[in-house]
């Protein structure tokens, strides 16, 4: 016998089938896995509608770092804040096991290193998220909402933890999974050195 499906439900089996994939990646011991993706040059994105004003540097921001959203504690946040500047990106989740566990580490780094770390949320309600900063003591850095998942998959991250090391040329190299401190410490480094 054939069993046809219709599109709602093949959508709600493709959503199923992912869903189980991003819940098994947070407890997987899996070495991480690298992504490095430049970022288009300015050139490559889509003029303005209308003639920039004086001081604009919309032009100059990689389509990376084009995104506007809102941080846990509800104020506004650029992705254009971050152009020109080395910054790390911490993808997390607020239930997921791994990342509270390396929550300390990250904070540590960030007292480390003269870099802007700033976490990005996804996967869960605001709630459980503000819930994952006070019960991490991450609250010292930024955490962004990444509600709709665009924040993640703009950086190519299919499951959490990740980072995202940003360079000041608008380059980025993408690691899936945990990392120890010598690894951060050593990939913050390669981003901050020249900048």
């Amino acid at each position: 016998m054939t069993t046809t499906f219709g599109r709602p439900a093949l959508a709600l089996t493709a959503t199923a089938t992912a869903l189980v994939l991003v819940l098994t990646a947070c407890g997987s011991t899996a070495e991480p896995e690298e992504t490095t993706t430049p970022a288009p040059a300015a050139e490559d994105t889509a003029a303005p509608e209308a003639a920039p004003e004086s001081g604009d540097t919309s032009s100059e921001v990689p389509a990376a770092l084009a995104f506007d959203t809102t941080t846990v504690d509800g104020a506004d946040f650029s992705g254009a804040s971050l152009a020109g500047e080395p910054a790390v990106l911490w993808f997390w989740a607020p239930w997921c096991t791994v990342c509270r566990a390396e929550a300390a580490s990250v904070v540590d780094a960030s007292e480390r290193h003269d870099v802007e770390f700033i976490g990005v949320a996804g996967l869960g309600e605001v709630d459980a998220m503000n819930g994952f900063v006070s019960d991490t003591g991450t609250g010292g850095l930024t955490h962004l909402v990444d509600g709709d998942g665009s924040l993640w998959s703009g950086f190519g991250v299919a499951s959490q933890p990740a980072f995202a090391f940003l360079s000041a040329d608008g380059t980025f190299e993408t690691v899936q999974g945990a990392l120890t401190d010598e690894e951060l410490d050593s990939r913050v480094a390669a981003v901050t050195d020249g900048a």
